[in-house]
């Protein structure tokens, strides 16, 4: 039999291209570094000194892990990657920030079918946009050419966070007591959940040129609309908890929507009372892609509230005496807070008003 000669790149992986890749990304990576970073991009495993911790009481480690979902479908239709990695960010510094955990630093996997040194480096130049956002050092990741399992411009993200908090300082459930405010801080639109739905209602069947023109409902085209990232609340979040805010607990809204998160920082034996209003809807602002996508769909207010966060990204739950203290803190990061409900006696979960 004749012997063939077959390369790495001919079975659909440049090794040449992943190292102009890294090369692409190393500026933007530094500028997330911290002083707590040992080293950087190229070695085998990413180091993260921990002596500046040593004066807390009892130092307590917490991660998160998380990915962007099917909202990179319609960055992907879009030809738009630099806001994802901002997303990827947001949806795991925010789920640690509720314990009151610093972020201290990220790492991301990029999964991608045909790897353009270009591309990732759009897409990572956004992750350290959003670790630079919240705080912490981009520390190291993966870059994954998947020829032959995914098409060549498709890809996938999934990112790591770790941080820290003191052990007597956090804040959680145990924290929570009755009669307590619950704050929201607004969202900056769908974020990063419920796009299967979106996808579903607001993008199937409509060409780019549809979605790139703007409608009148929405003051904005539908691709503006549903690619504007994800806020990232984290990083003024531990500036107000550093001012001493008496903070009890937070939930990050997220899928399941107020419904399903708000709970999450209750006790069994209160619920949150939300005060969604009449038919003019909440007291707060509910971001027009949000309404548009629910009439699309034709849900019901349970279901959107269960569906979508419904302009909040965030809750905040503090004694009602100590409401004025914590939105005055809120409002010097730029957060806009508003009160949106209180805790009763209950079972443990969210109902509304």
């Amino acid at each position: 039999m004749e012997k063939k000669h077959v390369t790495y790149a001919d079975a659909g992986v440049d090794v040449d291209e992943g190292a102009r890749a890294v090369d692409a990304i190393k500026a933007a990576v530094a500028e997330t570094n911290r002083p707590e970073v040992i080293g950087g991009l190229g070695g085998f495993g990413s180091c993260f000194s921990l002596k500046g911790y040593k004066d807390m009481e009892d130092p307590v480690l917490v991660s998160g892990t998380d990915g962007v979902g099917t909202k990179l479908a319609i960055a992907q239709l879009l030809d738009r990657h630099d806001t994802v990695g901002q997303d990827l960010v947001a949806m795991c510094v925010d789920d640690i920030v509720p314990l009151g955990a610093e972020p201290l630093f990220f790492l991301d996997y990029v999964a991608i079918g045909k790897l353009r040194a270009e591309h990732v480096a759009e897409i990572v130049k956004g992750i350290a946009e959003g670790c630079k956002m919240s705080g912490c050092a981009l520390v190291g990741g993966e870059m994954a050419e998947h020829p032959g399992v995914m098409k060549a411009d498709d890809y996938d993200l999934a990112g790591f966070v770790v941080g820290v908090v003191d052990r007597p300082k956090m804040i959680g459930p145990s924290k929570v007591k009755l009669g307590d405010a619950i704050i929201g801080l607004p969202s900056s639109g769908i974020h990063s959940n419920g796009y299967s739905l979106v996808r579903k209602v607001a993008i199937e069947g409509k060409t780019v040129e549809e979605l790139e023109t703007p409608i009148p409902e929405l003051g904005e085209s539908l691709a503006d609309a549903v690619m504007r990232p994800t806020t990232i609340y984290a990083g003024k979040l531990m500036n107000v908890l550093r001012a001493g805010a008496p903070i009890h607990a937070m939930a990050h809204i997220t899928g399941g929507g107020i419904t399903e998160n708000l709970n999450r920082a209750l006790p069994k034996d209160l619920d949150a009372v939300v005060d969604r209003g009449g038919e003019d809807g909440p007291a707060w602002d509910v971001p027009p892609i949000i309404g548009y996508c629910v009439k699309a769909a034709g849900l019901t207010p349970d279901e959107a509230y269960k569906t979508f966060n419904m302009g909040v990204g965030m809750s905040l739950l503090c004694a009602q005496d100590d409401v004025d203290e914590v939105c005055e803190l809120l409002e010097g990061e730029g957060l806009n807070p508003f009160v949106m409900g209180e805790v009763t006696e209950g079972t443990g979960k969210v109902v509304y008003r």
